[in-house]
C-alpha cells in the first residue's frame, strides 16, 4: 500500500458517514478511524503518517517598512509566556471549555479566577474530569481549541497572577 492509496482512504472516511475502516491487503493492515482509537493497541506502534499542508506565499514586504520592526510588533501582539503562569492538563483527553454542548464556558478571556476555579473538562475514558486553577489571576490566552485532543502536561491556559 503507498500514501496516495493511503490519503484516498483518508479522503473517502472524511467524506462518508462512516467513522472508521480497515483494509488488509498482502500482509499489509490499515486502520483508518475518525474520532474512535483502540486502546488496546499502543500508539507507539500505530503507522504514524505525517502529511504537510501547502505552502502559503508571503505577499512581498511594502516599500520603506522595517521587517525587523514588523517582526517585533507582531511578538509584542503575542502574551509574554515567562510573566505569566501555565495551567496545564493533568491528562491526556479530550478538552471541552463548557460542562455540555449548550452551556456558557466556565471562563472566558479577560475572566478573574481563583485557586480551585473550574476552568474547563478534559475527557478521559468517558470520564468528565474538571480541571480547576492552581492559581488566582486574570485569564490571558485559551491555548486550546473546544473539542480537541490535549496531552499530558499540555498548557491549556494562560493565566496572569493578581
Amino acid at each position: 500500500m503507498d500514501i496516495s492509496y493511503i490519503k484516498e482512504l483518508i479522503k473517502l472516511l472524511d467524506e462518508s458517514g462512516v467513522d472508521e475502516i480497515e483494509i488488509e491487503e498482502e500482509g499489509k493492515k490499515v486502520r483508518v478511524s475518525k474520532a474512535h482509537h483502540n486502546s488496546s493497541i499502543p500508539q507507539a506502534f500505530l503507522p504514524q503518517f505525517v502529511l504537510q499542508a501547502p505552502m502559503v506565499p508571503q505577499p512581498p514586504a511594502s516599500p520603506g517598512v522595517d521587517s525587523a520592526a514588523a517582526a517585533e510588533a507582531v511578538s509584542a501582539s503575542k502574551p509574554d509566556e515567562k510573566k505569566y503562569h501555565e495551567v496545564r492538563s493533568p491528562i491526556v483527553g479530550t478538552f471541552y471549555r463548557a460542562p455540555a454542548p449548550n452551556a456558557d464556558p466556565y471562563v472566558q478571556v479577560g475572566s478573574v479566577v481563583q485557586q480551585g476555579t473550574v476552568l474547563c473538562i478534559v475527557e478521559a475514558m468517558k470520564l468528565m474530569n474538571e480541571i480547576e486553577s492552581d492559581a488566582a489571576g486574570r485569564i490571558v490566552q485559551i491555548l486550546v481549541e473546544n473539542g480537541k485532543p490535549v496531552e499530558y502536561n499540555q498548557p491549556l491556559f494562560l493565566v496572569e497572577p493578581v
